[in-house]
Formats: C-alpha cells, structure tokens, sequence
C-alpha cells in the first residue's frame, strides 16, 4: 500500500488514481486530519458485501457448505468436519487418485 500527502494527491489525482486502477493497490492519503484510502470500486463493493452475507443466515449457511463441498474427503477428514447441510451422494464423491 502507498502513503502520498493530500498535496501529492492534488497535484496528480488522475496518476494516482490510474495507478490504483491499473496496479489495483490501494494509496492512502495522509492529512493531518487523519487519513483515506483509494481503492478501485469492486474491492470496495467486496468490503461493504462481507458484513451483509456474514449477517444473513441464509447466505452465511450457502457459503459455509460451499466450503466443505470445496474441500478434499481427505481434507475433510483430517479437519474433523462433520457434513453441513450437503446431500449423502456429494459425500461420497472421491477424487481420482
């Protein structure tokens, strides 16, 4: 992450924000008021949609068995996980060896 002033900002706003942009790295902006962060919208967007999937039952459980489903039997196995919410067919499926 980059730190510049509020003057570099002003003097060269449009570089900054293409190089956020094109490099997707965030730029802090220091003042001695405190300090903003530039990020390109769709990490923004990702930020603001965690608290609300997280805070929804429904989403959190969807995404919650996405994850076991995600992993290995071998994984699940030696993780201790016990099934969530998946049919007794996925369970079974096994990866080639």
């Amino acid at each position: 992450m980059k730190t510049i002033t509020t003057e570099q900002a002003s003097e060269n706003l449009k570089y900054y924000i293409d190089y956020t942009l094109d490099i997707y790295e965030e730029i802090i902006i220091s003042s001695p008021k405190g300090s903003i962060v530039i990020e390109p919208e769709d990490d923004y967007e990702f930020i603001q949609e965690a608290p609300r999937i997280l805070s929804d039952k429904k989403s959190l459980k969807a995404l919650m068995d996405d994850h076991y489903l995600s992993k290995t039997v071998d994984e699940r196995l030696k993780d201790n996980e016990k099934p969530v919410g998946v049919d007794i067919d996925e369970l079974l499926i096994f990866p080639n060896p």
